[in-house]
Protein backbone atom coordinates (compact mmCIF):
# COMPACT_ATOMS: atom_id res chain seq x y z
CA UNK A 1 0.00 0.00 0.00
CA UNK A 2 1.53 3.24 -0.91
CA UNK A 3 1.86 6.10 1.85
CA UNK A 4 -0.34 9.20 1.83
CA UNK A 5 2.27 11.94 1.62
CA UNK A 6 1.50 14.62 4.27
CA UNK A 7 0.67 18.46 3.38
CA UNK A 8 4.11 20.06 3.05
CA UNK A 9 2.98 23.20 5.67
CA UNK A 10 1.78 20.18 8.17
CA UNK A 11 5.93 18.70 7.41
CA UNK A 12 7.31 22.04 7.90
CA UNK A 13 5.44 22.90 11.08
CA UNK A 14 6.20 19.82 12.70
CA UNK A 15 10.15 20.58 11.66
CA UNK A 16 9.12 24.06 13.08
CA UNK A 17 8.17 22.59 16.67
CA UNK A 18 10.61 19.92 16.87
CA UNK A 19 12.94 22.64 16.12
CA UNK A 20 11.70 24.62 19.23
CA UNK A 21 12.09 21.58 21.30
CA UNK A 22 15.67 21.40 20.66
CA UNK A 23 16.46 24.64 21.42
CA UNK A 24 14.18 24.94 24.43
CA UNK A 25 15.70 21.69 25.87
CA UNK A 26 19.09 23.17 25.48
CA UNK A 27 18.10 26.39 26.87
CA UNK A 28 16.93 24.93 29.94
CA UNK A 29 20.61 22.79 30.32
CA UNK A 30 22.89 25.59 29.28
CA UNK A 31 20.25 28.66 30.12
CA UNK A 32 24.09 31.22 30.00
CA UNK A 33 24.73 30.17 26.11
CA UNK A 34 27.14 31.67 23.58
CA UNK A 35 27.59 31.42 19.84
CA UNK A 36 29.41 28.57 19.93
CA UNK A 37 26.79 26.23 21.42
CA UNK A 38 25.27 24.13 18.53
CA UNK A 39 21.80 24.74 19.44
CA UNK A 40 22.31 28.73 19.13
CA UNK A 41 21.13 29.05 15.80
CA UNK A 42 18.25 27.61 16.65
CA UNK A 43 17.39 29.55 19.88
CA UNK A 44 17.50 32.93 17.70
CA UNK A 45 15.48 31.65 14.96
CA UNK A 46 12.76 30.51 17.59
CA UNK A 47 13.22 33.36 20.23
CA UNK A 48 9.71 35.05 19.76
CA UNK A 49 8.45 31.50 20.39
CA UNK A 50 10.27 30.92 22.69
CA UNK A 51 10.30 34.26 24.51
CA UNK A 52 6.28 33.89 24.48
CA UNK A 53 5.76 30.57 26.04
CA UNK A 54 8.76 31.41 28.84
CA UNK A 55 6.85 34.31 29.98
CA UNK A 56 3.44 32.52 30.02
CA UNK A 57 4.15 29.36 31.55
CA UNK A 58 7.43 30.33 33.73
CA UNK A 59 7.48 33.73 33.84
CA UNK A 60 11.28 33.53 32.68
CA UNK A 61 12.49 35.94 30.66
CA UNK A 62 14.81 35.01 27.53
CA UNK A 63 16.96 37.22 26.30
CA UNK A 64 18.69 36.99 22.93
CA UNK A 65 21.66 38.77 21.22
CA UNK A 66 23.63 38.13 18.80
CA UNK A 67 26.57 37.00 20.55
CA UNK A 68 24.64 34.89 23.41
CA UNK A 69 21.55 33.62 25.02
CA UNK A 70 20.57 34.31 28.84
CA UNK A 71 17.00 32.45 29.98
CA UNK A 72 17.24 33.94 33.30
CA UNK A 73 15.71 31.11 35.41
CA UNK A 74 14.56 31.70 38.90
CA UNK A 75 14.90 28.70 41.34
CA UNK A 76 11.56 28.06 43.12
CA UNK A 77 13.33 26.78 46.28
CA UNK A 78 16.06 28.80 47.06
CA UNK A 79 17.18 26.19 49.83
CA UNK A 80 18.27 23.01 47.54
CA UNK A 81 21.76 23.22 47.76
CA UNK A 82 22.38 19.93 44.83
CA UNK A 83 23.03 22.36 41.81
CA UNK A 84 25.85 24.29 43.02
CA UNK A 85 29.06 24.99 40.07
CA UNK A 86 31.19 22.30 39.65
CA UNK A 87 34.18 21.52 36.77
CA UNK A 88 34.86 18.82 35.36
CA UNK A 89 32.57 15.65 34.55
CA UNK A 90 31.70 12.12 35.51
CA UNK A 91 33.80 10.67 38.65
CA UNK A 92 35.67 13.90 38.32
CA UNK A 93 33.28 16.42 38.52
CA UNK A 94 34.75 19.13 41.56
CA UNK A 95 31.90 20.73 43.30
CA UNK A 96 32.20 24.20 43.94
CA UNK A 97 33.08 25.20 47.95
CA UNK A 98 31.94 27.94 49.74
CA UNK A 99 35.47 29.47 49.78
CA UNK A 100 35.18 29.72 45.56
CA UNK A 101 32.11 30.88 45.56
CA UNK A 102 33.24 34.02 47.51
CA UNK A 103 35.81 34.21 45.52
CA UNK A 104 33.65 34.11 42.36
CA UNK A 105 31.52 37.54 43.57
CA UNK A 106 35.34 39.17 44.19
CA UNK A 107 36.20 38.38 41.08
CA UNK A 108 33.34 39.48 39.05
CA UNK A 109 33.27 42.82 40.86
CA UNK A 110 36.93 43.31 40.13
CA UNK A 111 36.38 41.95 35.94
CA UNK A 112 33.08 44.56 36.70
CA UNK A 113 35.91 47.66 36.85
CA UNK A 114 38.68 46.33 34.85
CA UNK A 115 39.53 47.19 31.15
CA UNK A 116 38.42 44.63 28.42
CA UNK A 117 41.93 42.40 29.14
CA UNK A 118 42.91 41.04 32.51
CA UNK A 119 46.08 38.83 33.32
CA UNK A 120 45.84 35.78 35.89
CA UNK A 121 48.16 37.28 38.09
CA UNK A 122 46.45 41.04 38.05
CA UNK A 123 43.10 38.80 39.30
CA UNK A 124 44.89 37.00 41.86
CA UNK A 125 46.04 40.58 43.25
CA UNK A 126 42.50 42.15 43.12
CA UNK A 127 41.73 38.81 45.02
CA UNK A 128 44.29 39.73 47.94
CA UNK A 129 43.30 43.18 47.89
CA UNK A 130 39.33 42.94 47.83
CA UNK A 131 40.05 39.87 50.53
CA UNK A 132 41.75 42.13 53.19
CA UNK A 133 38.21 43.75 53.91
CA UNK A 134 38.07 43.71 57.77
CA UNK A 135 34.60 41.86 57.09
CA UNK A 136 35.90 39.02 55.05
CA UNK A 137 38.32 38.67 57.06
CA UNK A 138 36.16 38.56 60.06
CA UNK A 139 33.95 35.88 57.97
CA UNK A 140 36.91 33.84 58.13
CA UNK A 141 37.32 34.65 54.17
CA UNK A 142 41.94 34.75 53.60
CA UNK A 143 43.62 34.70 50.40
CA UNK A 144 47.20 34.91 49.22
CA UNK A 145 48.87 33.30 46.22
CA UNK A 146 51.34 31.42 48.42
CA UNK A 147 50.34 28.11 48.00
CA UNK A 148 49.16 26.19 45.62
CA UNK A 149 45.60 25.32 46.88
CA UNK A 150 44.87 29.20 46.83
CA UNK A 151 46.04 29.51 42.86
CA UNK A 152 44.15 26.08 42.23
CA UNK A 153 40.47 27.98 43.89
CA UNK A 154 41.88 30.84 41.42
CA UNK A 155 42.08 28.33 38.18
CA UNK A 156 38.96 26.80 39.14
CA UNK A 157 36.76 30.24 39.19
CA UNK A 158 38.58 31.35 35.90
CA UNK A 159 37.64 28.25 34.25
CA UNK A 160 34.18 28.09 35.29
CA UNK A 161 34.41 31.66 33.51
CA UNK A 162 35.38 30.29 30.27
CA UNK A 163 32.85 27.65 30.22
CA UNK A 164 30.62 30.15 30.31
CA UNK A 165 31.92 32.40 27.58
CA UNK A 166 32.76 35.22 30.09
CA UNK A 167 36.29 35.23 29.82
CA UNK A 168 38.37 33.64 26.21
CA UNK A 169 42.00 32.76 26.95
CA UNK A 170 44.18 34.88 24.46
CA UNK A 171 47.59 33.20 25.83
CA UNK A 172 48.73 31.52 28.63
CA UNK A 173 48.60 28.07 30.45
CA UNK A 174 46.93 28.01 34.18
CA UNK A 175 48.20 25.20 34.72
CA UNK A 176 51.26 26.55 35.01
CA UNK A 177 50.33 29.62 37.03
CA UNK A 178 49.27 27.08 39.78
CA UNK A 179 52.77 25.74 39.75
CA UNK A 180 54.70 28.61 39.41
CA UNK A 181 52.43 31.83 39.71
CA UNK A 182 56.07 34.16 39.19
CA UNK A 183 56.90 32.93 36.21
CA UNK A 184 53.69 32.08 34.60
CA UNK A 185 50.31 33.79 33.56
CA UNK A 186 47.70 33.81 31.10
CA UNK A 187 45.78 36.70 29.41
CA UNK A 188 42.01 36.71 28.94
CA UNK A 189 39.25 39.16 27.02
CA UNK A 190 36.35 40.00 28.72
CA UNK A 191 33.25 39.50 27.35
CA UNK A 192 30.96 42.36 29.35
CA UNK A 193 27.80 41.39 27.76
CA UNK A 194 27.62 37.89 28.49
CA UNK A 195 29.81 39.17 32.66
CA UNK A 196 25.82 41.69 32.59
CA UNK A 197 24.09 38.95 31.79
CA UNK A 198 25.37 36.50 34.73
CA UNK A 199 23.17 37.92 37.83
CA UNK A 200 19.37 36.91 37.89
CA UNK A 201 17.65 39.22 40.03
CA UNK A 202 14.47 41.21 40.12
CA UNK A 203 15.68 43.74 41.58
CA UNK A 204 19.17 45.14 42.31
CA UNK A 205 21.51 43.75 45.17
CA UNK A 206 22.11 47.31 46.06
CA UNK A 207 18.48 48.07 46.26
CA UNK A 208 17.77 44.79 49.05
CA UNK A 209 19.48 46.61 52.47
CA UNK A 210 16.76 49.41 51.48
CA UNK A 211 13.97 46.69 52.90
CA UNK A 212 14.86 46.85 56.05
CA UNK A 213 17.47 47.10 59.05
CA UNK A 214 19.90 44.46 58.94
CA UNK A 215 18.12 41.71 56.87
CA UNK A 216 19.31 38.01 56.37
CA UNK A 217 20.86 36.51 54.11
CA UNK A 218 17.65 34.14 53.62
CA UNK A 219 15.65 37.76 53.61
CA UNK A 220 18.35 39.43 51.04
CA UNK A 221 18.11 36.32 48.32
CA UNK A 222 14.24 36.06 48.78
CA UNK A 223 14.27 39.70 47.96
CA UNK A 224 16.45 39.80 45.27
CA UNK A 225 14.27 36.63 43.50
CA UNK A 226 10.62 37.71 44.51
CA UNK A 227 8.70 38.89 41.68
CA UNK A 228 5.46 40.89 42.38
CA UNK A 229 2.16 39.40 42.34
CA UNK A 230 -0.67 40.96 42.09
CA UNK A 231 -3.25 40.73 44.87
CA UNK A 232 -6.37 38.99 42.72
CA UNK A 233 -7.32 35.39 41.86
CA UNK A 234 -5.90 35.62 38.72
CA UNK A 235 -2.56 37.31 39.74
CA UNK A 236 -2.17 34.33 42.40
CA UNK A 237 -3.13 31.29 40.15
CA UNK A 238 -0.64 32.97 37.58
CA UNK A 239 1.93 32.77 39.92
CA UNK A 240 1.18 29.26 41.08
CA UNK A 241 1.64 28.32 37.36
CA UNK A 242 4.87 29.62 36.99
CA UNK A 243 6.21 27.98 40.11
CA UNK A 244 4.99 24.86 39.71
CA UNK A 245 6.39 25.01 35.63
CA UNK A 246 9.58 25.73 37.07
CA UNK A 247 9.68 23.08 39.45
CA UNK A 248 8.40 20.48 37.17
CA UNK A 249 11.10 21.78 34.59
CA UNK A 250 13.82 21.88 37.05
CA UNK A 251 13.75 19.49 39.50
CA UNK A 252 14.20 15.74 39.26
CA UNK A 253 10.70 15.02 41.21
CA UNK A 254 8.11 17.37 42.67
CA UNK A 255 6.31 15.56 45.61
CA UNK A 256 2.93 16.35 46.85
CA UNK A 257 3.49 16.49 50.31
CA UNK A 258 6.68 19.09 50.10
CA UNK A 259 3.70 21.62 48.40
CA UNK A 260 2.27 24.39 50.13
CA UNK A 261 -1.57 24.10 50.45
CA UNK A 262 -2.55 26.36 48.07
CA UNK A 263 0.14 25.44 45.03
CA UNK A 264 -0.77 21.75 46.24
CA UNK A 265 -4.53 22.04 45.39
CA UNK A 266 -3.93 24.01 42.01
CA UNK A 267 -1.75 21.17 41.04
CA UNK A 268 -3.95 19.20 41.53
CA UNK A 269 -6.74 20.63 39.59
CA UNK A 270 -4.19 21.59 36.93
CA UNK A 271 -2.05 18.71 36.59
CA UNK A 272 -3.24 17.90 33.19
CA UNK A 273 -3.25 21.02 31.25
CA UNK A 274 0.40 21.86 32.68
CA UNK A 275 2.39 18.15 31.93
CA UNK A 276 0.54 18.65 28.57
CA UNK A 277 1.98 21.92 28.08
CA UNK A 278 5.29 21.13 29.41
CA UNK A 279 5.39 17.76 27.37
CA UNK A 280 4.38 20.00 24.28
CA UNK A 281 6.96 22.67 24.39
CA UNK A 282 10.07 20.12 25.73
CA UNK A 283 9.10 16.07 24.68
CA UNK A 284 9.37 15.11 28.35
CA UNK A 285 6.83 12.32 29.42
CA UNK A 286 4.42 13.04 32.75
CA UNK A 287 4.89 10.50 35.04
CA UNK A 288 2.18 10.97 37.81
CA UNK A 289 2.46 8.44 40.94
CA UNK A 290 0.45 8.88 44.36
CA UNK A 291 3.38 10.34 45.88
CA UNK A 292 4.71 13.00 43.11
CA UNK A 293 5.14 14.01 39.77
CA UNK A 294 8.24 13.91 37.85
CA UNK A 295 8.56 14.96 34.24
CA UNK A 296 11.23 12.10 32.44
CA UNK A 297 12.86 12.41 29.70
CA UNK A 298 12.46 9.54 27.25
CA UNK A 299 16.09 10.35 25.86
CA UNK A 300 19.35 11.88 26.67
CA UNK A 301 20.35 15.36 27.33
CA UNK A 302 17.81 16.96 29.37
CA UNK A 303 19.82 16.39 32.93
CA UNK A 304 23.56 16.73 34.39
CA UNK A 305 22.43 13.75 36.47
CA UNK A 306 21.67 10.02 34.90
CA UNK A 307 21.39 7.25 36.89
CA UNK A 308 22.18 4.25 35.69
CA UNK A 309 25.51 5.61 34.45
CA UNK A 310 28.81 4.12 33.77
CA UNK A 311 32.13 3.64 35.55
CA UNK A 312 32.17 1.78 39.23
CA UNK A 313 30.43 5.20 40.38
CA UNK A 314 27.82 4.49 38.62
CA UNK A 315 27.52 1.09 39.44
CA UNK A 316 27.59 1.55 42.54
CA UNK A 317 25.25 4.08 42.53
CA UNK A 318 22.62 1.84 41.18
CA UNK A 319 23.83 -0.92 43.93
CA UNK A 320 23.19 0.88 46.95
CA UNK A 321 19.93 2.68 45.12
CA UNK A 322 18.69 -1.02 44.65
CA UNK A 323 19.55 -2.23 47.96
CA UNK A 324 17.95 1.05 49.70
CA UNK A 325 14.51 0.44 47.53
CA UNK A 326 14.14 -3.14 48.57
CA UNK A 327 14.95 -2.43 52.44
CA UNK A 328 12.01 -2.60 54.63
CA UNK A 329 10.42 0.67 55.43
CA UNK A 330 11.99 2.35 58.26
CA UNK A 331 15.24 0.50 58.23
CA UNK A 332 18.20 3.48 59.33
CA UNK A 333 20.57 3.97 57.13
CA UNK A 334 23.83 5.42 57.58
CA UNK A 335 27.49 6.44 55.41
CA UNK A 336 29.14 3.93 57.50
CA UNK A 337 26.32 0.89 56.64
CA UNK A 338 26.11 1.83 53.22
CA UNK A 339 30.06 1.75 53.16
CA UNK A 340 30.05 -1.70 54.60
CA UNK A 341 28.05 -3.04 52.10
CA UNK A 342 30.03 -1.42 49.31
CA UNK A 343 32.80 -3.35 51.01
CA UNK A 344 30.81 -6.72 50.98
CA UNK A 345 30.05 -6.07 47.39
CA UNK A 346 33.89 -5.71 46.58
CA UNK A 347 34.28 -9.26 46.29
CA UNK A 348 31.56 -10.13 44.04
CA UNK A 349 32.19 -6.98 41.16
CA UNK A 350 35.64 -7.20 41.49
CA UNK A 351 35.86 -7.63 37.86
CA UNK A 352 34.39 -4.88 36.89
CA UNK A 353 35.02 -2.33 39.26
CA UNK A 354 38.35 -0.29 38.90
CA UNK A 355 41.60 -0.99 40.62
CA UNK A 356 41.44 1.45 43.08
CA UNK A 357 38.15 1.03 44.34
CA UNK A 358 38.92 -2.27 45.30
CA UNK A 359 41.13 -1.41 48.15
CA UNK A 360 40.34 -1.00 51.51
CA UNK A 361 38.86 2.25 53.04
CA UNK A 362 37.99 3.38 49.18
CA UNK A 363 34.03 1.80 50.27
CA UNK A 364 33.25 4.99 52.39
CA UNK A 365 34.52 7.66 49.18
CA UNK A 366 32.30 5.28 46.86
CA UNK A 367 29.31 5.28 49.64
CA UNK A 368 28.98 8.97 50.03
CA UNK A 369 29.46 9.65 46.30
CA UNK A 370 26.67 7.31 46.17
CA UNK A 371 24.67 8.88 48.20
CA UNK A 372 25.18 12.63 46.88
CA UNK A 373 24.07 11.49 43.58
CA UNK A 374 20.89 10.01 44.66
CA UNK A 375 20.34 13.23 47.04
CA UNK A 376 20.74 15.42 43.60
CA UNK A 377 18.10 13.29 41.87
CA UNK A 378 15.75 13.59 44.77
CA UNK A 379 15.82 9.99 45.32
CA UNK A 380 17.31 9.93 49.26
CA UNK A 381 17.04 12.76 51.50
CA UNK A 382 19.87 13.40 54.51
CA UNK A 383 17.73 14.06 57.72
CA UNK A 384 19.01 16.40 60.36
CA UNK A 385 21.16 13.45 62.14
CA UNK A 386 23.17 12.75 58.92
CA UNK A 387 20.31 9.55 58.52
CA UNK A 388 19.83 8.50 55.02
CA UNK A 389 15.96 8.36 54.48
CA UNK A 390 14.98 6.58 51.14
CA UNK A 391 12.24 8.62 48.98
CA UNK A 392 9.36 7.68 47.44
CA UNK A 393 10.45 7.24 43.68
CA UNK A 394 13.64 5.29 44.26
CA UNK A 395 11.46 2.65 44.21
CA UNK A 396 11.33 2.73 40.90
CA UNK A 397 15.20 1.22 41.15
CA UNK A 398 13.47 -1.78 43.43
CA UNK A 399 15.24 -5.09 41.97
CA UNK A 400 12.36 -8.06 41.57
CA UNK A 401 14.39 -11.49 42.40
CA UNK A 402 14.54 -13.99 39.68
CA UNK A 403 11.99 -16.28 38.72
CA UNK A 404 11.86 -19.46 36.66
CA UNK A 405 9.25 -19.80 34.05
CA UNK A 406 6.94 -21.09 36.68
CA UNK A 407 6.63 -17.78 38.50
CA UNK A 408 9.05 -19.30 41.28
CA UNK A 409 12.20 -17.38 42.89
CA UNK A 410 15.63 -19.23 42.30
CA UNK A 411 15.81 -20.02 46.15
CA UNK A 412 12.29 -21.85 45.70
CA UNK A 413 12.96 -23.95 42.79
CA UNK A 414 16.38 -25.11 44.15
CA UNK A 415 14.82 -25.97 47.35
CA UNK A 416 12.47 -28.02 45.71
CA UNK A 417 14.58 -30.04 43.66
Amino acid sequence: MTAVPQPLPDVLERARAEERQRALRALLMRPLMDARHPAFVLVRRHQGALREWLAAETGWHLQVESGFARLYKRPAEHRDATRGAALGSGSQTTAFSRRRYALLCLILADLERGDQQITLARLGAGLIQAAADPALEAAGLRFRLDHQDERRDLVATVRLLLEYGVLARIAGDEEAFVRDHAGSDALYDINRRMLAALLVSVRGPSLVEMEGPSPGFEQRLQALTEAFVPDTQEGRNRALRHTLTARLLDDPVVYWDELPDDARQYLTSQRVAITRRIAEATDLVPEARAEGIAMVDPGPGLSDQSLPSEGTEGHVTLLIAAHLAAAPEGTRFTLDTLAEQVARWRPQYRGYWRRSALTTGSERALARQAVEQLRRLRLVAIATDDRILPLPALARFAVEPARTPQGRTLEEAASAS
